[in-house]
């Protein structure tokens, strides 16, 4: 078993692959076959195993999900009563309600048994730049 935290900088809204970085720590583990979690230890982010060839579906997803679940400050979200951290904090917590918050990658050969096009993104659904923490767990 081993464990280990990733720390991801994000400058507002957005995917942020760090595929690379848990593949270098899973590497190092030396163990042939296991199973990795991953969670997220925020309430207004998301992780996802999404598609990592073309850039456009990042922005597509963004995009969807703006539209999906606009600010607050706009009029159709004027049922919302969780205002006071600003129009992105409210529907950022929908988003993550949403989407998951943790994954788990089955590692076969001291490799994660993702597909070609495959990467590991923690989705950020603020608007302002973070500090966010991955919880990793390899058994």
């Amino acid at each position: 078993m081993a464990q280990t935290t990733f720390s991801i900088q994000t400058s507002g809204q957005g995917l942020y692959d760090f595929t690379r970085e848990v593949a270098s720590w899973v590497s190092a583990q030396k163990r042939d076959d296991a199973l990795l979690t991953l969670f997220v230890r925020h309430t207004s982010a998301s992780l996802l195993i999404q598609e990592n060839a073309d850039p456009e579906v990042q922005t597509d997803l963004r995009n969807y999900f703006h539209r999906l679940v606009p600010p607050s400050s706009d009029p159709s979200m004027d049922y919302l009563t969780h205002t006071y951290e600003g129009p992105d904090d409210m529907p950022a917590h929908i988003k993550a309600a949403m989407m998951p918050v943790s994954l788990s990658i089955p590692v076969s050969r001291g490799r994660m048994v993702l597909g070609t096009w495959q990467g590991i993104y923690l989705f950020e659904h603020r608007d302002a730049a973070h500090r966010r923490e991955v919880a990793a767990h390899l058994a």
